[in-house]
């Protein structure tokens, strides 16, 4: 007999805003720091291409971007577990303050590694926010309100990745890069200002085991273990990973190439570039807010939908492919990121779902540390396909078939009849 998702009612949205003091300056603070996240995102990839002309340099700007987090994750997952999240999150904004400041030395080409190893910085912080920020969502939001809490937060992520890369593209395409790093950093201290705000319960004893790098690493080791005895836990973790090879990071380059090169609109291409990643957000953010009227929070029915979500993503990739014209790559966007975002969303429901509170800082970790080494790599390969004779729409297509790969064994798992653990 198919389930039907309205044996678990969805939680309110507006409800949960109303009624939970703890997530909402938990939501305002993301709202400040997201925006300045897509200004920076524009305005960095925008001033490495006017720099070096060079589809590898920003290509290796969003592999930077991935592996610094990438490279932290593992220390990063324990860090989740052990002490105070609310404490990690409020440091880690003040020091991605400090260091996006320093951005603001980058004047030419000579020094593009100083805003490497910027980026690097602000990222390998970025790694440690991470984890904690979705970690914290159970400890912040009652098990009827999660799914509601997440469905927000990443609807959040993704409008304001409409609007702070709209308004980014606009800022820095019409004033320059160098006053959207300005922002960004005030955006940090606002952000922990408002995470201060946050009245977390006290968490268990966990926190008192034994703090040597022996116990870390046993810690960690444990965490994988945990994901390899728990299949279900593990295939919901490669999904944001799957999605960083295929049909997200990777395009992101392709777009920084897409505004440069054949629909330039503003410096660099500021402006054409913040209207496909703002299509982008919008995507995203309404994907997984209408699906999830469908499924509710109901295991079974976010997991046939991810599959459902694979195929809408494809379309729009294929939508792309073609570059016809900038409306249509503005659609082929948002089509995509309607899949993209459901995919996101649902998985990482599943985990807050599936993983206990122990071991959930390491959960969460391990689930960005496959998508950000799925990012670098994407970003790579794609970043030195731009600089061969393959054609950009050759690149998007060949993208488009090996979608077809993670969507078939995402589909082949669900078939299989997983069950999600209670």
């Amino acid at each position: 007999m198919t389930r039907r998702p309205t044996a678990q009612p969805a939680f309110g949205y507006g409800a949960l805003l109303k009624e939970n003091r703890n997530y909402r300056y938990l939501w305002f603070g993301q709202i400040v720091s997201l925006l300045g996240d897509w200004f920076n995102l524009v305005a960095s990839a925008s001033l490495v291409g006017l720099l070096t002309q060079s589809g590898l340099a920003v290509g290796s700007v969003f592999v930077v971007r991935m592996l610094a987090p990438f490279v932290v994750n593992p220390i990063a997952g324990v860090v989740a577990d052990r002490y105070n999240r609310k404490r990690i999150l409020i440091t880690a904004d003040l020091l991605r303050a400090a260091s996006v400041l320093c951005f603001l030395f980058v004047r030419d080409a000579g020094d593009i590694w100083l805003l490497y190893a910027l980026i690097a910085l602000q990222m390998a912080l970025s790694g440690f926010f991470d984890p904690a920020h979705t970690s914290i969502l159970p400890d912040v939001a009652g098990p009827e309100q999660l799914g509601a809490a997440n469905a927000v937060s990443s609807a959040t992520w993704s409008v304001m990745l409409a609007l702070g890369a709209a308004l980014g593209g606009l800022f820095s395409g019409t004033f320059g890069m160098y006053p959207a790093f300005v922002l960004d950093a005030f955006t940090f201290l606002l952000s922990a200002a408002l995470l201060a705000q946050i009245r977390v319960p006290k968490r268990p004893a966990s926190e008192m085991g034994e703090k040597t790098v022996g116990a870390a690493v046993r810690e960690y080791i444990y965490g994988l273990r945990f994901l390899g005895a728990n299949p279900d836990i593990l295939v919901a973790a490669l999904q944001k990973a799957m999605l960083a090879l295929f049909l997200a990071t990777a395009f992101q380059v392709i777009q920084v190439a897409i505004a440069q090169r054949f629909f330039t609109i503003g410096e660099g291409g500021g402006i054409s570039m913040g209207m496909m990643f703002a299509l982008t957000g919008v995507g995203s953010g309404i994907g997984p807010i209408l699906a999830r009227r469908f499924t509710g929070d109901d295991p079974a029915s976010l997991k046939k939908a991810i599959a459902v979500a694979y195929v809408v993503a494809i379309a729009g990739v294929a939508i792309t492919a073609p570059l016809y014209s900038l409306p249509t790559v503005l659609l082929g966007s948002l089509v995509r990121a309607l899949g993209s975002g459901v995919i996101w969303v649902f998985s990482t429901h599943l985990l807050l779902q599936m993983a206990p509170d122990e071991v959930r800082g390491r959960v969460f970790a391990s689930d960005y540390m496959f998508f950000y080494l799925g990012s670098a790599l994407s970003s790579s390969v794609i970043g030195a396909a731009l600089d061969t004779s393959l054609s950009v729409s050759a690149i998007i297509w060949a993208m488009a078939a090996l979608s077809v790969v993670p969507m078939m064994l995402w589909t082949a798992w669900v078939a299989r009849g997983r069950r999600v653990p209670a």
